[in-house]
């Protein structure tokens, strides 16, 4: 199924993959306790998963992306109707599960936020064969593809590898952002790989307790051709750009506290953004760093307005070159 306006072909630059996507809903109440009912107020839904994040942020900040992944059942229907009225270009791989359902609740007396993550649908073997086939038709004549999110059931953990391969063989850019063992079974041709510290340390599979060791992993990786660069994310402390040349730090934007979900995808779409337009790695770290912190200003998993993300662009601070003073 696809969006009538899905901008195919010549006229997409980014095309997002989400092999695990999910119809997320978000809520309040008083209180949350065991055993007892939980009243909530009311309850707002947003289409969700890795690439589809990616690709909602990335049609806000002017640049529409193509979002492709397997959907089913009711809850995928909404999933799709709701990217439709988002004016998000998308093709639906329809498949005989039913697209899984995140529900998150913000306790309103400590402002704490309690997260529920449902494993999602079996796929067959037809079915992510199929989701293969459209992403390198769709993708084909594609700038990057971003391939965002976890696995679900079914997929072999070498699939990102194969979709890799889909990227090599068309000439995209990969931009991968994924953990567990999706991450490991990776082994070429990524053009950026955007882990948190504790998905660097699954990768090379030791402690990295100082900044120094964040940064010899991520070249590790480089070295390895696993991928060519690493933005690693490093909570409240910022960002770790990671070349083959040079590593960057980049410090973080405190906002005021707000939802966090979806901060990593806004970041990943406002770097592809940038690259899109041409600018240098660094420049598009920082733009993704802002779009990072413009999604605390949103409620739920509602996707940032560009107004603030160019506004916190001007004050995302230079990177601080780490090789100058590193042996």
């Amino acid at each position: 199924m696809d969006t009538v306006a899905a901008p195919y072909g010549h006229r997409t630059k980014i095309v997002t993959l989400t092999m695990n996507p999910a119809l997320d809903i978000t809520t309040s109440a008083e209180q949350v306790r065991p055993t007892d009912k939980i009243r909530c107020q009311g309850a707002r839904y947003d289409p969700g998963g890795g690439g589809i994040n990616v690709a909602r942020v990335a049609r806000v900040l002017g640049a529409p992306a193509v979002a492709v992944f397997p959907v089913g059942g009711q809850a995928g229907d909404m999933l799709t109707n709701l990217l439709a009225e988002e004016g998000v270009p998308f093709h639906g791989v329809n498949i005989a599960g039913i697209t899984r359902e995140s529900f998150t609740v913000n306790e309103e007396s400590t402002g704490q936020q309690y997260r529920f993550v449902l494993p999602g649908p079996r796929l067959s073997f037809a079915e992510r064969a199929q989701c293969v086939h459209d992403l390198r038709y769709i993708a084909k004549s594609a700038q990057f593809v971003v391939a965002s999110g976890s696995l679900p059931v079914g997929v072999p953990n070498d699939f990102y590898q194969c979709v890799a391969d889909v990227c090599r063989d068309i000439g995209a850019r990969l931009i991968l952002d994924t953990s567990g063992t999706g991450l490991q079974h990776v082994t070429s041709g990524v053009f950026l790989l955007k882990p948190s510290v504790r998905e660097l340390r699954e990768c090379v599979r030791r402690e990295l307790t100082a900044e120094q060791d964040q940064i010899d992993a991520a070249r590790e990786l480089i070295q390895r051709g696993f991928t060519e660069n690493v933005v690693v994310s490093v909570g409240a402390e910022g960002a770790l750009l990671v070349t083959r040349q040079d590593s960057q730090r980049f410090p973080a934007i405190h906002m005021r506290s707000g939802s966090g979900v979806g901060a990593g995808d806004a970041m990943v779409a406002a770097i592809t953004v940038g690259l899109t337009r041409g600018w240098p790695l660094a420049k598009s770290v920082r733009y993704g760093i802002a779009a990072g912190a413009a999604m605390l200003m949103t409620p739920g998993t509602a996707v940032c307005n560009r107004g603030d993300v160019e506004r916190i662009f001007d004050l995302v601070a230079a990177p601080a070159d780490l090789d100058a003073t590193c042996p």
